[in-house]
């Protein structure tokens, strides 16, 4: 092993960084090893525990190397923990070990010893590595450091070791870009020109690997700057092809941008929108938690927002036309939202996730449009909610967002003037409620009877306007609902 493998004086990782729950896996692994295998903690645990130092975050997520037999060690950990033994990759040796407060990662070495192992990592700050057993026994253990790993750390740099391996996995490049947005570390110039010379590569990368790399950047408290790091790297325009004819087109007034920049300052807005709406009062606290529910494979409703304003106009380039010397961009929004769709399932979206990002762009326009009516009626505030359901306040979230990137405006400039925003959010709750209990007065049979008609479409159309009419107070009773559609204002 090279000078560099012992890690300086100083240079310890202590046990009491780890929660209880992760040292009971290490505990559990250590046995399941036993003497002849020597497992050592690696990658992110170790970093992070460096960065934090002494901060109450603590990992639970742990990643550990073994020389060989990682699957029949994952197994021995799974069954003694009483967790749920997953094979990763049984050829290449990879396992993991979902258990009560965490999750363990068993990979044999890809070299023939540890150092060469480490050496073959992504970037030198996750080539760092912790013995396990000696963590253990002494509470504290020397970091091992064959490439210079914890230098970077103190100089903040994230630096590549050898530029093949990120052309032998161009996930590697996604990773690269997320962990400088993430740890505040900076990208050396060597690593960029690594990452720009392997983006091609991404196009071969599975779709599911790719998604959940964009899923941590969507998590990210600074996504859009995160973004535009991709696409100065030539990155972004190879997972989201969407976005090159995005950049090309121009706007009109009262728009300052084109597409792209406007869309990714409306992400920016997401960012900032996220981290105030306890700002957002008196709804602060119940959008807070609302953007934190899952929508599926531990997609957030926040991180769905931010690629809905990623993809808000998506469609604006292949809509737009020049009619009487006007630009106009006809349908972007029900184009967008297939478009949108597409996009999603290319990504391998979770189905609920995919739906809510559609209904957003597809419904992008309908405040502006509500405004522009002047007066909000109760059938249109009515079937506002009815379109939207429980994604009415992620899109009222979008529009505030979006009409912030229209000029370059502050979110709190626009949230002081944006009373239909306001008042949408405000009678949510009161929609929500008005008639949710009420059974509906009529049933198929009725309309079927009443206007002669098959089991069709049509009989499904009815029902709803009598629904609407009865939610809106116009009727009370099934006659006075059978009435309502025999009327000009309510029939077929």
């Amino acid at each position: 092993m090279s000078p560099r493998s012992a890690a300086p004086l100083g240079s310890y990782f202590h046990l009491d960084q780890l929660t209880r729950p992760a040292r009971a896996l290490l505990r559990a692994l250590q046995s399941a090893a036993g003497r002849s295998r020597a497992p050592v903690l690696v990658g992110g645990a170790v970093r992070d525990a460096w960065l934090r130092g002494k901060s109450p975050m603590r990992p639970t997520d742990l990643d550990v190397a073994v020389q060989s037999g990682a699957l029949d060690i994952a197994r021995r950990v799974a069954a003694r923990l009483g967790g749920v033994f997953v094979a990763l990759d049984p050829e290449r040796g990879a396992a993991r070990v979902l258990a009560p407060g965490g999750c363990l990662d068993v990979t044999d070495w890809r070299a023939a010893t540890l150092e060469g192992d480490l050496a073959a990592r992504d970037f030198t700050v996750n080539a760092l590595a912790v013995p396990v057993g000696e963590l253990l026994r002494r509470g504290r253990a020397r970091v091992i450091d064959p490439t210079g790993g914890l230098d970077d750390l103190r100089a903040r740099r994230l630096r590549v070791h050898d530029p093949r391996v990120l052309a032998e996995d161009p996930l590697r490049t996604l990773r690269g870009a997320r962990l400088e947005a993430a740890l505040g570390l900076h990208l050396t110039p060597g690593a960029v020109k690594a990452i720009r010379a392997a983006a091609a590569g991404l196009a071969g990368v599975s779709a599911e690997r790719i998604r959940d790399e964009l899923l941590a950047l969507l998590a990210l408290p600074r996504t859009a700057r995160a973004l535009r790091r991709l696409d100065a790297l030539g990155l972004l325009g190879v997972i989201v092809p969407e976005v090159e004819a995005m950049r090309a087109t121009a706007q009109p007034a009262p728009h300052r941008f084109p597409v792209l920049e406007h869309s990714l300052r409306a992400v920016a807005g997401a960012d900032a929108l996220l981290l105030g709406l306890r700002g957002l009062r008196p709804f602060g606290e119940e959008l807070a938690a609302h953007m934190t529910e899952e929508l599926g494979g531990d997609v957030r409703r926040g991180q769905v927002l931010k690629l809905a304003a990623l993809l808000h106009d998506v469609s604006k380039p292949e809509t737009r036309r020049v009619i009487d010397g006007r630009v106009r961009f006809f349908e972007h929004d029900v184009i967008g939202a297939t478009r949108a769709r597409v996009i999603g399932e290319r990504l391998k979206l979770p189905a609920r996730a995919r739906g809510v990002l559609e209904r957003l762009v597809r419904h992008h326009l309908r405040p502006m449009h509500l405004s522009a009516a002047g007066r909000l009626t109760p059938r249109a505030r009515y079937r506002f909610f009815r379109d939207l359901r429980e994604d009415t306040r992620d899109l009222l979230l979008l529009a505030l967002v979006d009409g912030a990137a229209v000029r370059g405006e502050s979110l709190r400039s626009v949230w002081r003037r944006a009373s239909l925003i306001r008042d949408l959010l405000r009678g949510f709750e009161e929609t929500q409620h008005v008639g949710a209990d009420a059974p509906p007065l009529l049933r198929g049979e009725d309309v079927m009877e009443r206007f002669g008609l098959p089991p069709s479409p049509a009989v499904g159309q009815l029902l709803e306007r009598a629904r609407e009419a009865q939610a809106l107070g116009l009727v009370a009773t099934r006659e006075e609902a059978l009435a309502y559609l025999d009327s000009p204002t309510g029939g077929p």
